[in-house]
């Protein structure tokens, strides 16, 4: 293995770090913008959707952005504009102005995100092993690392100002060597005029459709977990927070050996036994009144989960006749709609009912998953 290779392999795994950091920073600092700003649960709701919507634009544009400029331009520009953001997002002068740096913030990450993962699918194709997941695991280790710190850092009284530019600073000097590092993507035909992005269609619509249930299973974890231990189980607080703990460590942490599991096992068939053991899991919570267990079964679908996004994102690096871009570009579009989208169904079906009935759709969507996986992933 020669020298730039390995910084080609390490730069690609900083980025993803530092594509996690900068997410986990927003995520602990919403409570510091409420107080900053003086805003209610609906505007905070506002925001989330502001950088939601400005994702799904990044995502659908990046294909044709880094086939036109390259994917380690569009990744440091998506990097350099989502860490001015985040130093920017306290110093805002109105809830407009707030709105719309939120929006460019998920925008730039969609377009980060789209030219890491390029890059990583070159990576493993020219090593020609799996290690799409251990890059993503390191995803999983910034976001918990950026969790991490940031807790610290406001527990140590440290001006949340000085915390956003440090973590900013931080990630565009990492960035800066990584994005040297990057490989050339090979050449690929392009499918897909400049400036139009295509909704996905036959083998790529399949793709996005696993990928989409995937995410709505996945953000179900994120938003809705702690929430079911509280009111379904009667969980006190620093316990129920232990549920979205142990399912984001055990994906970070299944996430590492995921490319050994990769290659003994066919695409298919790891995306079916991941999906099956998310919906066992997920029904083994639902189904108990011990929180205890359920705790180990947020942790077992974190497990089923981890190769999910891997397995789909290779797959649609493959697709015959599409760029690796324009191919990840179109499933992570899907994809993140079910993560926006999902969980707001789950909350109005959980108002109308009960959020173990709600949560019951979740476990529909794993079993979905698992059963369209041999009509998507075919060879």
């Amino acid at each position: 293995m020669t020298s730039s290779t390995v910084r080609a392999r390490w730069a690609a795994r900083f980025l993803f770090f530092a594509c996690g950091f900068l997410f986990a920073t927003w995520g602990v600092h919403i409570p510091t913008v409420k107080a900053v700003y003086g805003l209610g649960v609906g505007a905070i709701g506002g925001l989330v959707l502001a950088a939601g919507l400005g994702s799904v634009l990044g995502l659908t544009q990046a294909g044709w952005l880094i086939a036109r400029h390259g994917a380690r331009r569009v990744a440091w520009w998506g990097a350099l504009v989502s860490a001015v953001a985040i130093a920017l997002l306290l110093r805002m002068p109105n809830l407009v102005l707030l709105w719309l740096l939120l929006g460019l913030f998920g925008m730039a990450s969609g377009l980060l995100d789209v030219a890491m993962n390029a890059d990583a699918s070159e990576l493993e194709r020219q090593a020609g092993r799996p290690m799409m997941s251990a890059f993503h695991g390191m995803f999983s280790l910034g976001g918990m690392a950026g969790a991490g710190v940031g807790g610290l850092l406001i527990s140590a009284g440290v001006a949340p100002d000085l915390q956003l530019l440090a973590v900013a600073l931080g990630n565009v000097l990492l960035v800066a060597w990584s994005v040297r590092q990057m490989v050339p993507l090979a050449p690929q035909p392009e499918t897909a005029p400049a400036g139009r992005f295509q909704l996905p269609r036959g083998r790529l619509a399949l793709v996005g459709l696993l990928a989409a249930l995937g995410f709505v299973v996945e953000g179900a974890m994120y938003d809705w977990s702690v929430l079911f231990l509280q009111t379904e189980r009667g969980a006190p607080q620093q316990q129920a927070a232990l549920a979205y703990a142990s399912f984001s460590a055990a994906m970070a942490a299944t996430r590492f050996v995921g490319d050994r599991l990769r290659a003994r096992w066919s695409a298919v068939g790891l995306l079916r036994a991941s999906a099956g053991l998310a919906a066992v899991a997920l029904a083994l919570v639902l189904l108990s009144g011990s929180v205890p267990l359920a705790l180990v079964g947020f942790a077992l679908v974190g497990v089923g989960l981890a190769n999910v996004v891997p397995v789909l994102f290779s797959a649609a690096a493959q697709v015959p006749g599409v760029s690796p871009a324009h191919g990840i570009s179109a499933v992570a579009s899907l994809g993140y709609c079910g993560f926006m989208v999902g969980p707001s169904i789950i909350g109005f079906v959980a108002h109308g009912s009960s959020l173990t009935v709600a949560l019951g759709l979740v476990v529909g969507c794993a079993l979905a998953q698992a059963a369209l996986a041999r009509r998507a992933l075919r060879d």
